[in-house]
């Protein structure tokens, strides 16, 4: 006959899909240290060798990884998406800028749908909580805490899209975008863009959102981002003209 003794599942086995599944729905993030085994033991009502059989495990498997003297953290999964030699092909070609930005498009305007769908009011309660910080930042003309906030604005909606590849995509995404792989936020305020319109726009979006309003969302992440490319492509129209500017006075002075 075809059966096998049942058996309690291991504690040890218990903990491991605990804490797979925090990472997995992105609330344990890359580089979060967990808690000191003893509290950890406590929270988890296990033993102490049952936890750290299953973080052994864990770090066999990639996803915790453990610091001298320092503890236990969430491995940089998500540093892994690109290899390095691809992130450095980005950084050189401007391609990659208007095509990473027709990516967010279209992934971000899924995600607004599905937010403003299937988010529960906590989710939405989340993202109104980051743009409430955004408004006071702009305030305060705090531009790297503008530049930090916009992008927890737009991880927000995802997580409130409730599809894990999507949100860990995405993340991957984020991690080159806010270390300047594909663009500065500065860069935008050096054209005509300013503060307010971007702000405005984030607006749009949390207003769509909160009304639970699928297309408006959509449209509202849609036409930031359409804005975004259009301030991009002219800062690269006026760099190359500064540059043919640089060369003619160049000419001239040397004449």
């Amino acid at each position: 006959m075809p059966f096998q003794p049942v058996t309690p599942e291991k504690l040890s086995q218990a903990v491991i899909g605990q804490i797979e599944e925090l990472i997995l729905r992105g609330i344990l993030r890359p580089g979060e240290r967990l808690p000191p085994e003893r509290d950890l033991a406590e929270r988890l009502n296990v033993s102490r060798p049952s936890l750290r059989d299953a973080i052994g495990r864990l770090q066999q498997a990639g996803l915790l990884t453990a610091k001298a003297g320092a503890g236990v953290y969430v491995a940089d999964v998500l540093g892994s998406a690109f290899a390095p030699a691809l992130v450095e092909l980005f950084a050189r070609h401007d391609e990659a800028v208007f095509d990473y930005l027709s990516f967010r498009r279209d992934m971000e305007g899924l995600a607004a749908e599905r937010a403003a769908t299937f988010g529960s009011d906590t989710d939405l309660a989340v993202v109104q909580a980051v743009f409430d910080k955004m408004e006071a930042a702009h305030g305060k003309r705090s531009g790297e805490e503008e530049a930090q906030l916009d992008a927890q604005f737009h991880m927000a909606i995802i997580e409130a899209s409730h599809n894990v590849v999507m949100l860990h995509m995405m993340r991957s995404m984020y991690e080159l975008l806010r270390g300047g792989v594909f663009y500065n936020r500065q860069v935008m305020f050096r054209q005509r863009t300013t503060r307010a319109a971007l702000l405005d726009q984030h607006r749009a979006i949390n207003t769509a959102l909160q009304a639970r309003d699928p297309a408006r969302a959509r449209s509202a992440v849609e036409a930031h981002l359409d804005y975004v490319e259009t301030a991009l492509t002219n800062q690269k129209k006026a760099d190359r003209n500064e540059e043919i500017a640089r060369q003619r006075l160049q000419h001239e002075t040397e004449g």
